[in-house]
């Protein structure tokens, strides 16, 4: 388990909705420190809160912030995107590469980067967000980029546990960003997200399955390609 109370935080897209609650419920918590990190950072009037600029799609810029960061006790990787189109067969190349880019190579080359950061640390922790379509692929590209992630979290987390470093996986549906603005489906609030993501974390627990909807994708993953996907059946 990991207390956010004395810790010192960074928080990959934090301008975001979701990152900004993570700046913002650190800090309730006790953090001594929240790197608030993007592309462009905006200030916060908050000295505990350090803006930081970081590229997760340039190792350069990683590798910067790992040596200007080197006290970071707990990596939250959060920052994200999703393209206009799921389509696996007609989207094209270069939008493939800059998804896998953002969501799958960004977040690893963070979490190579920052591993002896941790390491040195006596409670340390990285926090993966994931997607429930990690295990649905309805989302097409995002849905590869998220599966990808979620298994890198799983090897990292055998490499990690026994440096006494916790990982910890967060599977989600719909938020209430901007991102998922096209929808009116049912959507978590960030603050309920954020709030069970840093319960799990001082919980000590690996996973955590934030909403209804990815408890029953998960529960559903053993019942077979065709119950998973009923669109097949019709087929």
């Amino acid at each position: 388990m990991t207390s956010l109370n004395g810790a010192t935080v960074l928080v990959t897209g934090a301008n975001g909705g979701i990152g900004t609650e993570f700046v913002r419920q650190a800090l309730v918590r006790g953090a001594a420190k929240v790197y608030a990190s993007a592309r462009h950072p905006r200030a916060w009037g908050d000295d505990r809160i350090v803006p930081l600029t970081l590229d997760v799609t340039d190792p350069a810029s990683i590798q910067a912030a790992a040596e200007s960061a080197a006290d970071v006790t707990v990596l939250i990787n959060n920052a994200g995107a999703s393209p206009a189109s799921a389509s696996l067969l007609t989207l094209p190349d270069e939008d493939i590469r800059s998804i896998m880019e953002t969501n799958f190579f960004g977040p690893l080359n963070l979490a190579r980067a920052f591993a002896p950061v941790l390491k040195g640390q006596e409670a340390a922790a990285m926090v993966n967000i994931h997607s429930l379509l990690s295990w649905y692929a309805t989302a097409g590209v995002y849905s590869v980029s998220k599966a990808a992630l979620w298994s890198a979290t799983n090897a990292l987390r055998l490499e990690l546990a026994p440096e006494g470093v916790q990982v910890l996986g967060v599977h989600v549906g719909w938020v209430d960003t901007a991102m998922a603005a096209h929808t009116a489906d049912a959507k978590l609030p960030p603050a309920v997200l954020v709030t069970r993501v840093f319960d799990g974390l001082e919980a000590g627990d690996h996973e955590v399955l934030a909403d209804e909807a990815s408890i029953n994708i998960k529960a559903g993953l053993g019942a077979g390609i065709e119950e998973l996907y009923p669109q097949l059946k019709a087929l």
